[in-house]
């Protein structure tokens, strides 16, 4: 059996593989000292590592086997990324992100047509208990992923239904529809130290094609007090490109390890080219309307996270153009394990 997840949450991973020269495990966000452990071979020709005790939460994993990524062949769980999939374990204990017995909402595969890109996309919808048999309307919160995951990521590894169900349950958030799209609108292609950074046709993709789609086929609430935006990484970034001119849309944005990217100066490959950010956007920074319909800007990093400058330099921007900012900043780094945890404290907040 593979994975086997113990009482103590250590667990033990296997694969068949009797002609292999070396096994790894690839652990994602599993903590394993940054090191991927080795697997031992047995005399049956399976080998096996054993790694914890981990903290509770989902975490994504592959075997490398003699130099190939492949996914538990023993595993059926299995989680998205824009270009490949990963295997994916559950280690139980946290009350807030395990599967309970209280009312469960659902989560759709939904495909639509993009006007902006000119093929069909996907995105997923999760529907709140009791959405199916009612006819009332529902405040709509837009989740987006990070850069080369998918729009499967937040509803696999991110747990975001399960998060949602038990918020709900317990009382502690609003019933809502949380709409998770696809953010990567094309290959990924690698650029060279200080070219620009292409112009991002999510946003218009977002605006144009997804927003409206939503308000067609969902029972949901149109006005600014009964939206939300929030986005990890890539989707932070995207957040602050879409919300921050579209306040009369969004009252609520919420980034999870970003910022303004390039904002620091640092890393070639960020730095914006032609008009800063703020320059950019300095009309809606500075329109007084705009702040008056905002209810909620909310920002946590991790503190070992490669973007804290990132975040904490965007931080800065917004208050010196008198938006009022909740920042925190957290332990740990770039991983799902704060993310998920985000998702658990911003949810609460919106449409109160």
């Amino acid at each position: 059996m593979s994975p086997e997840v113990s009482a103590d949450r250590q667990v033990t991973f296997r694969i068949l593989a009797p002609k292999a020269q070396s096994v790894h495990l690839s652990a994602g966000d599993i903590p394993t000292s940054g090191q991927d452990p080795v697997m031992v071979q047995g005399t049956n020709g399976i080998w096996e590592v054993k790694v914890g005790p981990i903290p509770p939460g989902a975490y994504r994993y592959n075997f490398n086997v003699d130099g190939v990524p492949v996914i538990d062949p023993r595993n059926p769980a299995t989680s998205e990324s824009n270009a490949n999939t990963w295997s994916l374990v559950h280690v139980p204990g946290a009350e807030l992100r395990d599967t309970r017995d209280v009312p469960h909402g659902a989560i759709s595969e939904v495909t639509y047509y993009s006007k902006t890109l000119q093929r069909f996309r996907r995105m997923h919808v999760y529907t709140p208990p009791g959405y199916e048999s009612g006819k009332g309307k529902y405040p709509v919160f837009y989740l987006l992923h990070g850069a080369s995951d998918s729009d499967g990521s937040w509803a696999s590894v991110g747990c975001a239904g399960v998060i949602l169900d038990n918020l709900i349950a317990e009382h502690t958030a609003k019933p809502m529809i949380v709409v998770m799209p696809a953010g990567h609108t094309g290959p990924f292609i690698p650029r060279a130290p200080g070219s620009p950074r292409p112009p991002d046709k999510f946003v218009q993709e977002f605006l144009d094609d997804i927003l409206p789609c939503v308000e067609a086929r969902y029972r949901v609430r149109r006005d600014a007090p009964n939206r939300a935006l929030a986005g990890l990484s890539m989707g932070g970034g995207q957040t602050l490109a879409i919300g921050i001119p579209h306040l009369d849309k969004f009252a609520y944005l919420g980034v999870f390890s970003s910022g303004v990217f390039g904002i620091t100066g640092r890393g070639g490959t960020n730095a914006p080219a032609g008009p800063s950010w703020e320059e950019q956007h300095l009309a809606a920074l500075d329109n007084p309307k705009f702040k008056k319909g905002v209810k909620l800007i909310w920002f946590a990093t991790g503190k070992e996270d490669r973007l804290i400058d990132t975040s904490r330099a965007t931080v800065e921007l917004l208050r010196k153009h008198q938006f009022t900012v909740t920042y925190k900043e957290t332990a740990g780094a770039h991983t799902w394990m704060n993310w998920r945890a985000y998702l658990g404290e911003f949810a609460p907040q919106l449409f109160r």
